[in-house]
């Protein structure tokens, strides 16, 4: 992404993890001291810290990708206050895993918490600032994804599911997208160790970066997403 100033970020799942770490790295950044950069996230209370630790340029607001109506009225009051303009980098982040069970063992809830936080929220999000991002002519949509979207393991059925299902979805909208200006792209984050690799991983997920460590090389890696990089399946360097 060239020309970094002024830029319009949006993050979502920024109260924990990657999303956290992300928020954090950008706020050092001396290139996006102009940007505008707007997140999300469940917690109310983190909601808030946020808020008053990087606002008023940054912004966040408390809500569920999941909810569908909540996050298109986001949507529009991030496209208004921003005369109009989509985001340039679009990062769809909020995730959630399952406990660690054989898939015939988890609830039918559980997995349709897995999914509905997965895949719904994705496609919610994309629904949501995509048109803008078309009428914009430019911008790039990145599904953070996971190992686990292009590899399976035991106990992890429910997240390998959704994770192959974003992964998918990013290409294909890449295609959708073809002759609109606007780009798609799946990136894997890697291995790092975030609660919720600790849910699989248990003690051994300390052995991998800390999100703080990530986000260090993955913004960066982030930002120079472009055009040439549509309908790509990428990974953050360096990150296992």
């Amino acid at each position: 992404m060239a020309g970094r100033q002024g830029k319009l970020l949006v993050v979502t799942g920024v109260t924990r993890g990657l999303g956290r770490a992300l928020i954090e790295q950008c706020s050092q950044t001396d290139e996006l001291k102009t940007c505008r950069l707007f997140g999300c996230g469940r917690n109310e209370d983190r909601v808030r810290e946020l808020n008053e630790k990087y606002g008023p340029r940054y912004e966040f607001t408390a809500l569920s990708t999941c909810d569908f109506d909540a996050v298109m009225r986001w949507a529009e009051g991030v496209v208004k206050e921003c005369g109009g303009r989509g985001p340039h980098l679009l990062i769809n982040n909020a995730g959630l895993t399952n406990e660690t069970a054989p898939l015939w063992e988890v609830s039918r809830e559980e997995f349709q918490r897995v999914v509905d936080t997965n895949i719904h929220g994705y496609y919610n999000v994309i629904k949501a600032f995509v048109p803008s991002m078309i009428a914009s002519h430019s911008g790039v949509v990145v599904n953070i994804t996971s190992t686990w979207g292009r590899s399976t393991s035991s106990g992890v059925a429910p997240y390998c599911t959704t994770k192959f299902g974003q992964e998918g979805m990013a290409l294909s909208l890449s295609d959708d997208l073809a002759g609109t200006g606007v780009s798609a792209v799946a990136v894997n984050p890697g291995i790092i160790d975030t609660d919720m690799l600790q849910t699989t991983f248990g003690k051994s997920a300390r052995h991998y970066w800390k999100p703080s460590e990530w986000a260090k090389v993955a913004l960066p890696f982030l930002l120079q997403l472009n055009k040439s990089h549509s309908g790509k399946r990428l990974t953050v360097p360096d990150s296992y």
